[in-house]
């Protein structure tokens, strides 16, 4: 949770769902391995206790969810809303997510993303008690080393898929079967009991230390889940395992009171933290801008955000928990619905949710919610523009997703000069990537060579290493350059304060050079899509709406990177920002007439406003 709101910086703080992984199937197992000595276990009672835990909750959320996307969601994210519901309700959603998987989804994500861990823990779960079964009737003596074997041929399986096609191995339940038999062989007693208090707390500690070094060590360019996914694993295994045998000081800090009262109500958060994240950022409210106005410089926006989502989420977990999950597990819903009774409510409120989700996708999202020129602004929120965009932009080749894993870079193919025009090279990251088909199309007899790595900073210094960032800028400057002169090196990148030292230096390095550079300045951004905030002020009748949710950020450290390229090292500088904004307003329209957004997401410029700002540009004489 802490990874997603993004607090702390937990790089790797997506581990965590391997550490649930292992959670869970230390417990399931444990329960099912006492029912089996005491001859009580059934593969129908172990049905009835997997939806009284997940169901109730989970159908109460896609309830709640299904009344509010009427309200408040445009028609293509109901769509895609309702998709992924009907993959929940089936508890497929990982199978879905998986090939919808792309790098701008990343940036325009769903609420119900997060449900792909409860789906693959539902395949190992249907399946588990069954290979159960089946082992106690063939090789009832061998159980050990029948998980045994199907762990190690599952993470084998991660391994090799995740070198190949990480996406595949993030969603697809065999290369995460693994993770949860870890937590089975660990109800299975292959950790020793731990005696000596010592032992237990250096075991214990040694466990914390592992998942401790993978949320803060990994990113997410780290291949996963593959081999790397052992290190939380096996630190939960060791946790647990020592916990098994006694007290220690970590077991004494996690049963704490307030860690437990986390742990009651933990799958309620989990469930409602996402869908809470991604509702704050659609737009709907203004409170980000809003703060960022009132309390400049005195207070982070950005932490004012996790403040109000993380109470968000845990107020409606706690209702969750109260009202919904204990009625079901121990409360009067357990005694008025048995078994059958339970079973076939479940199936009633699937079908509910599958008809719900039908009639949506069927009906293009209830598009008469909504009048004809905001569903045309609404329109470049979904992925037909998104993917559009893609290729304009060559995404996959000269403009490489890092977090796909890629190591390689075709520079042949993306540094060809021409000697009948100038040749400039555009570098840096997917805000370069953005307007490097207007440059390549408006500017007059040049030809602009591309290489954009995603979220990789257009500096010769400063990446982290190794990397596919690292690896680029290296070449660009110092193999590339010093024998391939260029008329100009364009930098654009999401500048920030921590890349102006850097910056400074490339830039001495290119005045050393003799490189004639031109920095290009960032776009004003907001605290939602802006084609979102454009369709929003059109039903709503609220023209003033995406200005509302502008945040200052950029436009206060634009005056700190002009001055450096500018006045410091006398290098060009291009201001998109003074070329979108003036008089403390912002154009919001690539073509108003036409209802075309400048923008599809928050911060980066579509085809259509790269092709407005651009030729501006040119109109006024730069990039000579």
């Amino acid at each position: 949770m802490a990874f997603h709101v993004g607090i702390l910086h937990l790089t790797g703080g997506y581990v965590g769902v391997d550490i649930f992984f292992v959670i869970s199937g230390y417990l399931i197992s444990s329960i099912i391995f006492s029912e089996i000595a005491l001859s009580k276990f059934s593969i129908a009672g172990f049905y009835e206790r997997r939806i009284r835990r997940i169901f109730p909750a989970l159908f109460a959320l896609l309830l709640a969810f299904s009344l509010f996307t009427f309200v408040f969601f445009l028609p293509l994210e109901m769509v895609s809303f309702a998709k992924t519901q009907l993959a929940t309700t089936l508890s497929g959603s990982n199978f879905y997510l998986w090939m919808q998987s792309g790098y701008f989804d990343r940036r325009n994500s769903n609420p119900l993303l997060h449900t792909w861990s409860l789906a693959v823990e539902e395949q190992f779960y249907i399946l588990f008690p069954i290979f159960l079964v089946l082992v106690r009737k063939i090789f009832p003596k061998h159980l050990l080393a029948s998980i045994t074997v199907l762990s190690i041929v599952s993470l084998i399986s991660s391994a090799i898929v995740v070198a190949r096609n990480p996406d595949t191995a993030f969603y697809m339940p065999y290369t995460r079967a693994w993770e949860l038999l870890v937590g089975t062989l660990v109800a299975l007693g292959v950790i020793p009991a731990l005696r000596s208090f010592w032992l237990r707390n250096l075991v214990a500690l040694a466990g914390l230390a592992m998942i401790l070094y993978s949320t803060i060590a990994y990113t997410s360019t780290t291949p996963f889940p593959g081999l790397s996914a052992l290190l939380p694993c096996l630190g939960s295994a060791l946790i647990i395992g020592a916990g098994i045998s006694g007290t220690s000081l970590v077991y004494t800090v996690l049963a704490s009171r307030p860690l437990v009262a986390i742990g009651l109500i933990s799958y309620s958060l989990y469930l409602w933290h996402w869908p809470v994240i991604m509702v704050y950022r659609m737009g709907i409210v203004d409170l980000s801008s809003w703060f960022e106005r009132h309390f400049q410089g005195r207070f982070s926006p950005d932490r004012f955000d996790h403040i109000i989502e993380l109470a968000v989420s845990f107020v409606l977990a706690y209702l969750s928990w109260k009202f919904v999950e204990v009625p079901f597990r121990k409360g009067r819903l357990k005694t008025l619905l048995p078994r059958r009774r339970l079973f076939a409510c479940a199936v009633a409120i699937a079908a509910i949710l599958v008809v719900f989700s039908s009639l949506t996708i069927g009906s293009g999202g209830f598009r008469n919610r909504f009048s004809a020129d905001t569903l045309h602004a609404a329109s470049y929120i979904g992925q037909d523009e998104l993917k559009k965009d893609e290729a304009a932009q060559r995404l996959g080749t000269c403009f490489v997703d890092a977090t796909t894993g890629a190591m390689s870079f075709n520079f042949n193919y993306c540094l060809q000069q021409r000697p009948d025009v100038k040749n400039y090279l555009l570098i840096g990251d997917s805000h370069a990537a953005a307007i490097w088909p207007a440059l390549q199309e408006l500017l007059p007899r040049a030809n602009v060579m591309q290489v954009n790595v995603s979220s990789c900073p257009a500096t010769h210094f400063g990446h982290p290493a190794p990397s596919l960032c690292e690896k680029v800028m290296y070449y660009i400057f110092d193999t590339y350059l010093p024998v391939h002169p260029v008329d100009a090196l364009i930098l654009e990148s999401s500048w920030t304060e921590g890349i102006l030292d850097a910056l400074d230096d490339t830039l001495r390095w290119a005045a050393e050079h003799h490189v004639r550079v031109i920095v290009i300045g960032g776009v004003p951004e907001y605290d939602a899509p802006l084609a979102r905030l454009v369709a929003y002020s059109i039903a709503w009748n609220r023209p003033d709406l995406p200005g509302r949710h502008m945040l200052t950020l950029q436009s206060d450290l634009e005056g700190r990177l002009r001055s450096l390229v500018a006045d410091k090292w006398h290098f060009e500088f291009v201001s998109l920002n003074n070329t979108i904004c003036s008089n403390g307003s912002c154009e919001h329209y690539a073509d108003f007439p036409k209802r075309i957004p400048m923008m599809n997401d928050n911060e980066h410029l579509n085809r259509f406003g790269a092709e407005l700002v651009v030729q501006r540009l040119v109109d006024e004489g730069q990039f000579q």
